[in-house]
This record gives C-alpha cells, sequence and structure tokens, in this order.
C-alpha cells in the first residue's frame, strides 16, 4: 500500500513564515525543530528542510542525517536565498560541501553560474511577495484609482534599505550610489526620500505609506551581489514594491527578466547615468508609470506570492519522489500574462 506523503519537517527556525503559511494551506502538516522524527512519520514525509548556511558549516554532520533519512526516501532540502555570495561562507566550505553533496534538492534564487550544482536536483526559486504585509491596503480599484492622482504623492523618488556601508560592507556601493544621486536630484529639484533603515527603522506601515506617496520606487544592491559577481537574484522588494501598488524601478539583474517583462511590470537601469535619465522620463509621463506598476501588481499577485511559491516547491518535492530529477526547468521560465 502506498502511503501519502503530506508531512514536511522543517528543521530551520528562519524558513519564510509566509511559505510556511502557504505550505500548510496546501494540506501539507508541518513538523518543526524535530531532529528525533519517529520512524513511523518518515514514510508520510514530504522531505526535510534544512538551514543552508548551517549545513554547509557542518556538512559531515549533513551528510549522515542525509543518509538517515535516505532510508524512509525522505529528501534533505534547503533554500539559498543568499547566493550567489553567501556571506560568511568560505569558498573551499562550499567546494566541500559541493563534494559530498549533502542535499537532494538544492533550491536557489540566483544560477548565474554552475559551480552552485549541490545537489542532484536544482529548483530555481525566487522571492516571492509577503501579501499579508505588502499589499494595497485596501479595495483595488479603489486604491489604484487613488494612485492616479498625481496630487497624492509627496516624494517623486523613494528608496529604504540599508544603507550603511560603513558598518556594512556589502551595503558600501549602495551608499555610494544613492549619495551621489542624491546630488543629482537635487540639482533637477526632484524630491528624493532615501531611508536607511539601519539607523532609522520603519515600520510596515511607514514603508507601505512610502511606497505609496513615492511616483517613483527605486532598487539598487543587494548584500548577496556582494563580491566579484554581476547583480543576479531579485530581492524582496521587488515583488514587494508592486504588490503595493508601486512602480518600480531597478537596477538591471540577470534573472529580472524570468520574472518578469521589462518595460510592462517594472523597468530597469544599467548605471547612474541611466538611472537618473529614467527617472526623469517617468517624471514627465505619469500615465505611463502607473500603467506599469498597475500591470506590475497585476503580474505580482497572479504569480509572485509565497502561495505561488509553495505550490512551485510542492509539485518539485512531488516530482522528486515521482523520479523526475534534475535542473527543474519549469521553475525556470517566465511567466507570461495575456495582454490587457
Amino acid at each position: 500500500m502506498t502511503v501519502s506523503r503530506t508531512h514536511l519537517l522543517i528543521n530551520y527556525p528562519k524558513f519564510p513564515a509566509p511559505l510556511k503559511h502557504s505550505l500548510a494551506k496546501r494540506g501539507i502538516t508541518l513538523v518543526e525543530d524535530n531532529w528525533q522524527p519517529d520512524p513511523g512519520l518518515l514514510p508520510q514525509t514530504l522531505a526535510c528542510i534544512v538551514d543552508f548556511g548551517g549545513s554547509v558549516k557542518k556538512p559531515f554532520q549533513s551528510l549522515i542525517w542525509k543518509h538517515r533519512l535516505s532510508r524512509y526516501g525522505v529528501p534533505i532540502f534547503s533554500w539559498n536565498r543568499d547566493a550567489p555570495h553567501n556571506n560568511n561562507l568560505r569558498t573551499w566550505m562550499l567546494a566541500l560541501f559541493k563534494h559530498l553533496q549533502p542535499l537532494d534538492i538544492y533550491a536557489t534564487h540566483s544560477l548565474i553560474d554552475d559551480r552552485w550544482r549541490l545537489a542532484d536536483t536544482v529548483l530555481y526559486l525566487p522571492n516571492a511577495a509577503d501579501t499579508s504585509q505588502y499589499n494595497l491596503r485596501g479595495e483595488p480599484d479603489a486604491v489604484l484609482k487613488r494612485l492616479r492622482d498625481p496630487a497624492q504623492y509627496r516624494w517623486d523618488v523613494s528608496f529604504f534599505g540599508a544603507l550603511d556601508g560603513i558598518r556594512y560592507k556589502e551595503a558600501a556601493s549602495r551608499q555610494a550610489f544613492f549619495g551621489t544621486l542624491a546630488t543629482r536630484l537635487d540639482a533637477l529639484g526632484i524630491r528624493h526620500r532615501f531611508v536607511d533603515t539601519i539607523c532609522t527603522p520603519l515600520s510596515l506601515e511607514e514603508q507601505v505609506k512610502l511606497i505609496q506617496t513615492s511616483r517613483i520606487n527605486l532598487n539598487f544592491g543587494a548584500r548577496c551581489d556582494y563580491g566579484d559577481f554581476p547583480a543576479s537574484g531579485l530581492p524582496e522588494r521587488c515583488f514587494g514594491i508592486p504588490a503595493c501598488g508601486g512602480f518600480l524601478l531597478t537596477d538591471r539583474r540577470v534573472h529580472t527578466a524570468d520574472s518578469f517583462e521589462i518595460g510592462r511590470h517594472l523597468d530597469e537601469f544599467a548605471d547612474l547615468d541611466e538611472c537618473v535619465a529614467k527617472i526623469r522620463d517617468y517624471m514627465d509621463d505619469f500615465t505611463r508609470c502607473r500603467d506599469i506598476a498597475e500591470a506590475g501588481w497585476r503580474h505580482v499577485m497572479r504569480h509572485h506570492t509565497y502561495a505561488n511559491r509553495a505550490e512551485t516547491l510542492h509539485h518539485a518535492l512531488l516530482d522528486w519522489h515521482a523520479g523526475r530529477r534534475g535542473l527543474i526547468p519549469d521553475s525556470f521560465k517566465p511567466q507570461k500574462d495575456a495582454a490587457t
């Protein structure tokens, strides 16, 4: 008799709460922080989720854990949202981890090279919008209509995030970028607000209000980009800003086109000069700005919520048990919306 696998071990306290919630809504029973699972539970278990960084730092313990669960056909799964830089993980650690292969399924938000093929199955799993927190804050038609009113905007351009490059080396390039951008925008008379949330924390409501009272919301840099890599994976803000109805202008990133249609759902810039040029263009074309923002909101709500990620992950785990492994191609295809 085939036993249905409906349980999921989560031995990773920082596994994203909205993804856990969405997995539970799919009928999966979550079993958390259990390193001594009852053998009777394991035949019902889809996978065991572990912390990527912690596993890399303890590769032999991770390998032992894999062999133990493999007797019951339970794969070890980990989601790396710090690739490609993998802060605090040395190259030799990753090389050893790759050699030992203590993971069965490696999910990542960045596939810019093949050095991190750390399991027999690799899943492209980008970040998503936590719509329980980042949303329109009201009935969509009414809010989107209000956001069409130019008079309700306090700022022309905004950004919030870590900007202290002295305390955090991975924020140094971002601090320099916004420092220079502020000078350029001041000279043009363009209103801006760039908030270092390390020094000036913003509540969730303050974040959403800033997004919705800024004509243009910027993204530049991510801590996981630190080092000799191009900007690649999309940080959560690239999904959260559109989810709030904000217009997003982001730095050029390798994986943007794998989640969005550039120029339809958001726009991007290659460098500081192009950023300034596009800010000026969108300041002169408010209607186009809002058209893109609204298309971005619809696209994120259809394809890039944590419910979408839970569906992708659930199917990937079922596929693994059915013997369909390797690089999972369907997760790497950009989603297309019908013309509206």
